[in-house]
């Protein structure tokens, strides 16, 4: 199964062909960022040039731009640039220039593999051009909008099967690289993003002349895992197994991040949904919330955002004289229910929950701190921190 699982995730990350379709740029990229880290994806480190066909890039009303490997890096930085955005492009997979993106015409689901993602989504300037792609290829035609609503809607998925990827391959990979070959420490503080210390590992060359597929284990392995302790083969002296296995997790990592729930985890009925935001929360077991009034009726949310929503403001979702009893959150690491007056909320990481920005609760401030630092988050926040203005705030 374990071997399936690589093959499956190794063809998703490969500048991989489909009957002859190659992702890599076939002459000179246009490549919009500047300094010398604009050779890398701004959020996740992959080479533009060997992703190029699925390359996207923003041009911020500050005059600085930003540069992607593929709409799904896009819709992880989202949150961080919405607000900055003066233009979006993407490459047109026929002429290889950046255009509009939302003039463009997507072929989403076609045979080519996704860029970091399951389902690929390939633009082109010309509606007849992403026809004949499409016959050839298979897929659908989309516009914009589309295709970036499903980058954001897969991104947990396409997330946590990147993590399992790099965890089981990238990082182990990065750690013997790291130890064998680096002449001095280096610490991930020292950059400001991972295209940064990319470049400063290639022209350093303090760990030698590294390229590749190397320099991406060895980049990741930095960025992401040296000072946490997620590596597969690095074990934390809490736990009594690596890849930590312990239930709940001693050493504050999360050993299955994934969309099913833990054991212990809330028990949703199928027919419940959030007072706040009208989804189904079954659909979302690892981000439930629970309220409990006085008179004994049970309300479920799908995430610890609605919740808050609803408990500052409870007239305004249709309650307006209950009284709540107890609440409940999802432990984000131990995926086990906890009383939301004592828990710890993480605000502003790059962890999205179903409805966007989301507040990430943990039964510890030590857990809360390590997924802050994991996870660039802004604050971390008590129950009583949490206002109703708070809650606003994560959807501007």
């Amino acid at each position: 199964m374990r071997y399936l699982v690589t093959i499956i995730l190794t063809a998703v990350l490969s500048f991989s062909y489909a009957a002859g379709f190659k992702k890599m740029a076939s002459g000179h990229p246009e490549l919009v960022q500047s300094g010398p880290e604009k050779l890398w994806c701004s959020v996740c480190g992959m080479n533009l040039k060997m992703f190029y066909k699925t390359s996207h890039a923003v041009k911020l009303k500050d005059g600085t731009a930003k540069q992607y490997c593929s709409i799904r890096c896009l819709a992880a930085d989202w949150p961080n640039i919405k607000d900055k955005v003066k233009e979006i492009l993407v490459v047109d997979a026929k002429t290889e220039k950046l255009v509009p993106a939302k003039k463009a015409y997507y072929v989403i689901g076609s045979k080519v593999p996704g860029t970091m993602s399951m389902v690929s989504k390939i633009a082109f300037k010309s509606k007849k051009d992403a026809e004949e792609f499409a016959k050839r290829y298979g897929g659908k035609i989309v516009d914009f909008e589309t295709s970036f609503k499903t980058a954001f809607e897969s991104l947990e998925k396409d997330s946590a099967m990147l993590a399992k990827k790099k965890k089981m391959m990238m990082y182990p990979k990065g750690e013997k690289i790291y130890k064998k070959m680096c002449k001095k420490e280096i610490k991930r503080e020292d950059f400001k993003n991972i295209g940064e210390l990319k470049a400063y590992l290639v022209s350093s060359k303090v760990c030698g002349d590294i390229k590749g597929r190397k320099l991406q284990a060895l980049a990741l392995y930095i960025w992401e895992a040296k000072d946490l302790r997620v590596s597969g083969k690095k074990k934390n002296p809490a736990c009594k197994c690596s890849p930590c296995k312990c239930n709940p997790c001693k050493c504050g990592m999360n050993p299955k991040a994934s969309s099913k729930p833990a054991a212990g985890n809330i028990k949703i009925p199928k027919n419940a949904k959030c007072p706040v935001c009208g989804m189904y929360v079954y659909k979302f077991p690892r981000w439930a919330a629970k309220v409990v009034l006085d008179n004994g009726k049970v309300l479920y949310f799908d995430g610890a955002k609605d919740m808050f929503k609803f408990i500052r403001n409870p007239a305004k979702w249709g309650y307006k004289n209950a009284k709540i009893k107890a609440m409940s959150v999802t432990d984000y690491y131990k995926q086990v229910p906890i009383n939301a007056k004592k828990a710890y909320f993480v605000m502003g990481s790059d962890v999205y929950g179903p409805m966007g920005n989301e507040l990430i609760p943990f039964s510890t401030l030590n857990e809360a701190k390590v997924f802050k630092k994991d996870h660039r988050g802004k604050k971390i926040l008590s129950f009583d921190e949490i206002t109703e203005e708070t809650v606003e705030k994560l959807d501007e």
